[in-house]
Formats: C-alpha cells, sequence, structure tokens
C-alpha cells in the first residue's frame, strides 16, 4: 500500500506540472481556478433554485435551529475524542493500520480500508455528501438574505474533495449570529440527515430482502492446507461433508470434528457452479503460545502434527481422543517436538478472582485438565463443564501450574454469564495451541448481516446502535470485532447471501443498493463528525466562533472580541495537535 501511496503522490506531481502550466498560458476557462494541487469549478447556476427551496423561511429556521443544537452536542463530543485520542498517542502510542497516515485519506486503493471494488459506491456516496453540504450552506445563504457570490466543486487533481458556496463577505458580516450559525451548520445537519435516511433504507426494506445462502462460507484458505490443495478457494461456500448437508460454519467444525476418516468428500458451491472434491486432512498448527512450542520453528509454512505421544494422527477428532487420554504427552511435527499439557490454558487470571487465589504465582503458566472429575481438553470443553454450574458452587479443578499437577475446591462466583466464574479467561484450542485438518477460514456472513438489520425491524435505541457499529464495519478486522473488514456486498462475498423479500425482483441488484446505501451514510456521518472539529476553517469553527461571541457579548467584560479570539484559537490550536498526535502520533512515539 506504500506503492499505492507513492505512485498517488508522483501523479498528483505531474497533475500541477501541466495545470500550472496550462494556467500560465491561459489555456483554461475563468471557472477554472487552480492553487497547488487543489482546483476549484466555479458556476452561477443553481442560484435561481437555491432562491424557491429558501420560500418557506419559518421552516428553514425551525430545522437550523435543531441542527445547531446536533451541532453544538457533536462539537463538544468531538472535542474530547480527538483531545483523548492526542493523549493517548503520546502516553501509549500503539502503531496500528488504523493509525497509518494513509488511511486518513479517503481515496479508495490507497486507504486500506476503502477498496477499488466499490470506488463508484464511496465517490457517489462522498459526491452527494457534498452536494447536500454545500447547498445546506448555499440554501442558509438565502434563508437569511445572504448573497451569494459563486457556487462549485474543489477537486485535489481530478478527485472530488469538497464542494463550496461562496457567500459575499459583507453581506454575511451584516447578517445575525443567529443566522450565521444556522447558515454554518446546515451543512453538518445536512450529511446526517443523509446518513438517518440512508441506514433507515439499508436497514429496513434492504437487507430484509438478503439473507445468508446455506453452507460454510469460506473468506480465506491456509496456503498449503489440505484445503488449499483440493482447490477450494475464497468464496466458495462448503454446503456438504460426504454428502451430508452443512448449514452454517458451525455444522462444519462439528462434523470435521465427529468425522475420523482421514479423506473426506467435500460439496463446493462457488456462486455459479457446484462441484465435489476430495480432501486429504492433515494437522497443523494454526496457532501457538511461544512457550509452549519452544523448540518449533513456527516461522514459514505452519508445522504439520505428525504423531502424539509416538501414534501417528492425521484428524482432530484423532487429536481430541489421543490428548483426552494422555494430559501430558509429546507433539511431533516436521519442524520438532515439544511437550503439551492438554487442557484448557489460562491466558489471564483475574485478581483476586477464584482460580487466582488459590494459584500462588502470579505469573504461573496454568493449564486446567479436570472440573469436578470431567476431563477438560480444549477450552471449549472448560465452557460445558462450567455452564452446568451456578454461582456459589464449590467445584474441584486440576491443573497443571508450571507443569506440576495441583489438586484445589474453588467456590465459583457470579460473572459475565449465569453460570459459575472463575475468573480467567482461557486461550483458543489445547494447552495453547490450535490444530486444524482442513484449512479454510470462515467469513462471518451472518455476523455482518445481523449488524446491518438483518434481524427483523429495530427500534430507535437499536437503530442508534445499528447506525454506530456501521462506523466500525469496514475497520472490523483492525479493531478486533472480527477477522475480517466489511466492504461491503462485493464479489466473491455476494455468494455468501441469497435475494428474496420485499426487493427480491431487483436480483442481484439489491447488493448494489445495499452498498450505495452503506457507504452514502458511513461517507455522509463521517464528513459530518469532521466537520464539526470545532477548528478553522471547517464549519464546527465558525460555529464555535459565532457562539462564543454570543456567550461572551452577555458578560459585564469590555474587551469581549480579545476573549472570542483567545478562546477560539486555544480551541482551535488544541484541535489541530490533537488531529496531528492521532495521524502521526503512534509512528513517532513508539
Amino acid at each position: 500500500m506504500v506503492d499505492t501511496l507513492w505512485l498517488a503522490l508522483g501523479g498528483l506531481v505531474i497533475y500541477m506540472i501541466i495545470v500550472a502550466t496550462a494556467q500560465k498560458r491561459g489555456l483554461l476557462p475563468p471557472q477554472v481556478r487552480a492553487q497547488g494541487p487543489i482546483t476549484t469549478l466555479h458556476t452561477q447556476y443553481g442560484k435561481v433554485l437555491l432562491d424557491r427551496l429558501a420560500s418557506p423561511k419559518r421552516f428553514w429556521r425551525a430545522w437550523g435551529n435543531f441542527g445547531v443544537g446536533i451541532s453544538l452536542v457533536m462539537m463538544v463530543g468531538v472535542f474530547l475524542m480527538v483531545i483523548l485520542a492526542g493523549v493517548q498517542a503520546v502516553s501509549n502510542p500503539q502503531p496500528t493500520a488504523v493509525s497509518e497516515p494513509q488511511n486518513v485519506l479517503v481515496i479508495p486503493g490507497v486507504n486500506d480500508f476503502l477498496p477499488l471494488a466499490v470506488a463508484p459506491e464511496i465517490v457517489f456516496g462522498l459526491l452527494l455528501g457534498l452536494v447536500v453540504h454545500e447547498g445546506g450552506h448555499g440554501l442558509f445563504c438565502r434563508v437569511a438574505d445572504i448573497d451569494i457570490d459563486s457556487m462549485g466543486l474543489a477537486l485535489l487533481a481530478i478527485i472530488p474533495i469538497g464542494a463550496f458556496v461562496e457567500p459575499k463577505e459583507e453581506s454575511r458580516i451584516k447578517a445575525d449570529r443567529g443566522s450565521q450559525t444556522r447558515m454554518f451548520a446546515a451543512g453538518v445537519t445536512n450529511n446526517f440527515a443523509i446518513s438517518v435516511l440512508g441506514f433507515m433504507l439499508l436497514f429496513g426494506p434492504v437487507i430484509g430482502s438478503i439473507g445468508v445462502a446455506p453452507g460454510a462460507p469460506v473468506g480465506d484458505i491456509v496456503p498449503g492446507s489440505p484445503a488449499a490443495n483440493a482447490d477450494i478457494d475464497r468464496g466458495d461456500r462448503i454446503t456438504a461433508i460426504n454428502n451430508e448437508s452443512i448449514a452454517n460454519a458451525s455444522e462444519l467444525d462439528q462434523r470435521l470434528t465427529e468425522v475420523q476418516d482421514k479423506q473426506v468428500e467435500v460439496t463446493v458451491d462457488d456462486g455459479e457452479n457446484e462441484r465435489n472434491v476430495t480432501v486429504t486432512r492433515e494437522l497443523f498448527l494454526t496457532h501457538s503460545t511461544p512457550s509452549v512450542v519452544e523448540g518449533v520453528n513456527t516461522s514459514g509454512p505452519p508445522p504439520h502434527i505428525q504423531e502424539i505421544g509416538g501414534e501417528p494422527v492425521s484428524t482432530r477428532a484423532e487429536l481430541h481422543s489421543r490428548l483426552e487420554a494422555n494430559p501430558k504427552t509429546t507433539v511431533t511435527t516436521d519442524k520438532g517436538s515439544f511437550e503439551l499439557i492438554a487442557g484448557a490454558y489460562v491466558g489471564q487470571m483475574e485478581e483476586g478472582g477464584p482460580l487466582a487465589n488459590q494459584v500462588d504465582a502470579a505469573d504461573a503458566e496454568v493449564v486446567i485438565t479436570r472440573i469436578g472429575g470431567e476431563r477438560i481438553v480444549t477450552s471449549n470443553d472448560l465452557t460445558r463443564a462450567l455452564s452446568d454450574t451456578s454461582p456459589g458452587d464449590t467445584v474441584n479443578v486440576t491443573a497443571f501450574v508450571n507443569g506440576t499437577p495441583q489438586q484445589y475446591n474453588i467456590a465459583l462466583t457470579n460473572g459475565p454469564g449465569e453460570h459459575g466464574y472463575l475468573g480467567i479467561n482461557v486461550q483458543r484450542g489445547t494447552g495453547g495451541i490450535v490444530a486444524d485438518d482442513f484449512g479454510v477460514f470462515v467469513y462471518p456472513s451472518q455476523q455482518f448481516l445481523t449488524a446491518l438489520g438483518g434481524n427483523g425491524p429495530i427500534g430507535i435505541e437499536e437503530f442508534i446502535s445499528k447506525s454506530v457499529s456501521v462506523l466500525f464495519l469496514p475497520l472490523a478486522g483492525a479493531v478486533g470485532i472480527s477477522q475480517y473488514n466489511f466492504a461491503g456486498f462485493i464479489d466473491p462475498i455476494t455468494n455468501f447471501y441469497t435475494v428474496s423479500g420485499p426487493l427480491g425482483f431487483f436480483g442481484d441488484g439489491v447488493f448494489l443498493l445495499a452498498n450505495i446505501l452503506f457507504w452514502t451514510g458511513w461517507i455522509n456521518i463521517n464528513l459530518g463528525f469532521f466537520n464539526c472539529v470545532p477548528a478553522y476553517p471547517l464549519d464546527g469553527g465558525h460555529i464555535l466562533r459565532t457562539s462564543t461571541e454570543a456567550l461572551v457579548s452577555r458578560l459585564p467584560i469590555s474587551n469581549g472580541r480579545i476573549v472570542t479570539r483567545t478562546i477560539t484559537t486555544v480551541i482551535g490550536l488544541s484541535m489541530f495537535t490533537g488531529l496531528m498526535l492521532m495521524v502521526f502520533g503512534p509512528q513517532l512515539f513508539a
């Protein structure tokens, strides 16, 4: 992605040279003006339309007052968020994909989270957002009888990055503070209104017409795994194992765990054709704790497990059976051997929790192998065993602490669920490793559909909750919400979904409509938040000035202009510093 960024910068330099040469020779029309990489297109068209739209002035003033209230609340929230994020970037700098500088740019293909596949939908949402934003400014100029000099579009080279309305400065200054504030808040209000409308359509009839297709959706394939060797690919759906239908990812995992055959017949649907392939299974490590697999080379292709306690194994069913009989055993791989204690590996113990109060060493390596006489091999076994308990129950726990078996009688407490709680977090798999015999990563198709309202009608609170969650879906894989980022319903992801319901007659066009609404809502709500930053030249900076002037004018002081300038300057500089730290701090201070 760094290469793509440099290509974009190189193209920008070439564009600046060409435009500067054309401007010097007088080849640009008067409606086109250029300054550095920014090109603006000016027009006088639209003024008559704005005059007509502005005629119900009482209505627009009421809408403007509502928008001012929304904007002020958002400005306070954005101010606190930026300050806290800036402090976090200095005190605990953690460089992530989200904080990479190129990901600040809303440019598909350069921003890691805005793929080229949905560039048309993103550009449409951006253009619509810019038009309604600046259109709101222009409309409220005419509501307040502020004259407009020109309107137009701002481009970064050939990419739209903004629209503008240029009010005549002397006319704007004559308007009262309330009219100016409503005018500055109008763009933000319109962006939020477009987001609400888009999300209402998305969460309602559009997502209501999309369902999850049967089968296990393949999000990715482990290179060199049995599935890869059988030509199963990203975008496929696994619909049957040994001719037994698979409804979802859970059933796939269950069938593969139960079946002990080294070879399984897998039915695969790629969206156009269904085919049967034979998968020859072999065990390999997908995740491992370094202290557990010490001495094994985990770089490059994942280690393949060959033997457990000297006995050959090929499937998870065989692995579970061998480990159930031998809590402590030797695991032999093609890259070395290691000793494994098969049980629920404790990743973290809650200070003062039931288990922590029994274990002497705070940094001990703890593996739980029995609960109340029941053998615990995996983290799932521990979850099932605790599900049958209640807070207050006393259970006998067998655990290996730094390799030595210990017995504890532990009184369970209240936890996140209704069952008993040990006060621990355990790692997936067994004993600090996760093994697989197939090699697919499942795409969370149902999780994303549910996040977009795919579980029926929703109320106001749930609508707000889903609107907030949508902001993070393009970053879902980076912020830990999911293993994958959600870019929309694009190929080959569309193979994981079906179209029916109220808009079923549109066919695959429903996916395009969903993408347009998703990205239009996402872009507009982010435009609204960004413009609420209380700093010049953003709308938030202008609203801050007029609001501060109105507040200071009521105070019994004679130098109100100086006080206003001081307040707005301090807040503006704080915002600029916070934004710079958010973008560049993790790289500078890490």
